[in-house]
């Protein structure tokens, strides 16, 4: 077998999977072989010319053959950076998106701006939380206040104690088990503050998706139905019952959804205010309502 070094196998494997088709064949190859070899990207360059045992290149080998069939890199890794945090995730959650960050950016430009939501006594709920970062993410930003988070899944679930284990603010976060709102019906249980980031992706649209989403991702976390609205509908027309007088609501969707969002805020007559939210592509990729 051929000796390689970290810099001519990295050379070699990001050529092999840009003629396979790979995007970012290069930042694929890096993240792989820096995972193989429990390193960091930086440390690969600067122990650039380190040989590498047999063992090491066989392991590298197997993780790139997960990729080319079309594995996403966060599942083979096992981790995702969202908040600049590093979260699990498996099969059984959504990869976290940069885009979701907007969610929180404006979470916490709306506490600045309102006393009422940076005392004791705020309730902050995830709607859908998959693997737990929204949540976390909130705890860490949130100091004073109590999290709830709920999803359907079980195991997205187990997922996100862990992360919440993990990242230090397991004692700050109540995990329910539920369809949406399913959770609180019946209760007295009011927020102030409701973030989702539901499935939207329209029903006819998921076949058209990479095969790294489409067939890798939980459809359940992506498929929002007939044009990808069923449950953007369902969390707008129920939020305002959730809330606190004065409370938001807070939503990640495709941009050409955003109108239709905008639509259903208004015919609740449950809100006083409404504004949509670019993300960093400048596309409206978030809705945001206030509770009359």
């Amino acid at each position: 077998m051929k000796g390689w070094t970290i810099g001519e196998l990295l050379k070699v494997s990001a050529d092999y999977l840009k003629q396979k088709g790979i995007d970012s064949p290069r930042l694929n190859a890096e993240i792989l072989l820096a995972h193989q070899l429990h390193l960091t990207r930086v440390k690969l360059y600067l122990q650039h010319d380190q040989p590498l045992t047999d063992q090491e290149v066989e392991g590298y080998r197997a993780l790139v053959r997960r990729r080319l069939g079309r594995e996403p890199v966060q599942y083979i890794t096992g981790t995702q950076e969202f908040w600049s945090m590093a979260f699990i995730v498996n099969p059984s959650v959504l990869i976290p998106r940069p885009e979701t960050e907007v969610l929180l950016e404006q979470a916490v430009l709306l506490r600045s701006e309102n006393p009422s939501l940076q005392g004791e006594g705020v309730n902050l709920l995830d709607l859908g939380t998959g693997c737990g970062a929204l949540a976390v993410a909130l705890a860490r930003e949130f100091e004073k206040a109590r999290i709830c988070a709920t999803d359907l899944s079980e195991e997205a679930l187990r997922v996100a104690r862990r992360n919440a284990e993990r990242l230090g603010v397991k004692d700050r976060i109540d995990f329910k088990c539920g369809d949406w709102f399913t959770p609180f019906a019946g209760k007295t249980t009011r927020f102030d503050m409701i973030l989702s980031n539901p499935p939207y992706i329209p029903a006819e649209a998921m076949e058209t998706l990479s095969p790294e989403v489409r067939d890798h991702e939980p459809r359940s976390a992506l498929d929002g139905r007939e044009q990808g609205m069923v449950h953007i509908h369902r969390i707008l027309r129920e939020a305002a019952g959730y809330l606190v007088p004065g409370g938001w609501i807070l939503m990640e969707m495709d941009p050409e959804q955003t109108p239709k969002a905008v639509r259903i805020i208004e015919e609740t007559g449950q809100f006083t205010e409404h504004r949509r939210i670019q993300d960093y592509t400048h596309r409206y990729r978030m809705v945001m309502a206030r509770k009359k």
